[in-house]
């Protein structure tokens, strides 16, 4: 039986991973002001923050329709689709009504839609599990069932350099942007186990709060040595390469990626911000 797997372009890659995974990203659209992104290979992400940087209205994203996912899914007769959080995007509802209208034409075509719950570096996550497990030839509701369980025990966390976006989208007021920048403070955010984002902490200053990220694995994370922890980053490889290596020196992770952020990964996080799953 022939597999594919079929992802939106909040999935992160780097060139090691486009080669291991036999994945393809249907991309979002991305708009600020009278700029038009598609997320594909060809965008130029510095273009983006700089149009962010300039502008002092929200980004705009358009997930991709459900004919972008049926074109996909016509590709193999085994799918698995892994979308962005559905509590922070309209795309799993368009994967799954895509996987209803290719199985009204093709009944025997198995396709499986799966809610991250994460984001960027956390849905590529779930793609490498999906991968291992296909090349393990386990048959497919055991790569359901083996998968849904990778996802509820995944952690998300991310720290971000620049609160502009947060504040022009509406998700923190503006006075609570101005407090944190006067205070300095660096907010630790992470995942709910549906996949909304949350407040994990307040530290003041960008060393501290990455000193307490590391802490924070410890206390949240077990079996370290059976997981791979990947870090993506926007515009911030030096920073991200630091955090690496201190997680390396503290932690016994099977293995650690780094990936740098597509178009939508970076229009969420912003210019410095840095993204933790494992």
């Amino acid at each position: 039986m022939n597999y594919k797997i079929v992802a939106d372009s909040s999935c992160d890659l780097n060139e090691a991973l486009k080669e291991q995974l036999n994945i393809k990203l249907v991309p979002f659209k991305i708009d600020v002001d009278d700029k038009k992104f598609i997320d594909d290979e060809e965008m130029n992400t510095m273009e983006l923050i700089d149009a962010m940087k300039n502008s002092p209205n929200p980004v705009r994203t358009s997930c991709p329709s459900p004919g972008d996912f049926v074109s996909e899914y016509r590709k193999a007769d085994n799918i698995f689709a892994v979308t962005i959080s559905g509590q922070l995007s309209g795309t799993y509802n368009s994967a799954v009504l895509a996987k209803d209208m290719i199985q009204e034409e093709e009944p025997e075509k198995f396709v499986h839609v799966f809610d991250s719950r994460s984001a960027s570096i956390g849905e590529t996550l779930v793609a490498m599990k999906i991968q291992e497990l296909i090349e393990k030839q386990l048959n497919n509701f055991e790569i359901v069932e083996k998968v849904e369980s990778y996802i509820n025990g995944m952690k998300t966390f991310f720290i971000l350099e620049s609160l502009d976006n947060l504040i022009k989208n509406g998700r923190i007021s503006r006075t609570k942007g101005l407090i944190a920048n006067v205070l300095n403070l660096k907010p630790i955010m992470g995942s709910t186990d549906n996949g909304e984002i949350k407040l994990v902490e307040n530290v003041r200053g960008t060393k501290k709060a990455f000193k307490r990220l590391i802490e924070i694995i410890g206390e949240t994370g077990e079996k370290f040595e059976e997981k791979i922890l990947a870090i993506s980053h926007v515009n911030a490889f030096e920073r991200a390469e630091e955090l690496k290596n201190e997680i390396q020196d503290k932690y016994n992770f099977k293995d650690i990626i780094l990936v740098k952020t597509a178009g939508l990964s970076t229009a969420y996080a912003n210019d410095g911000g840095i993204i933790l799953v494992f």
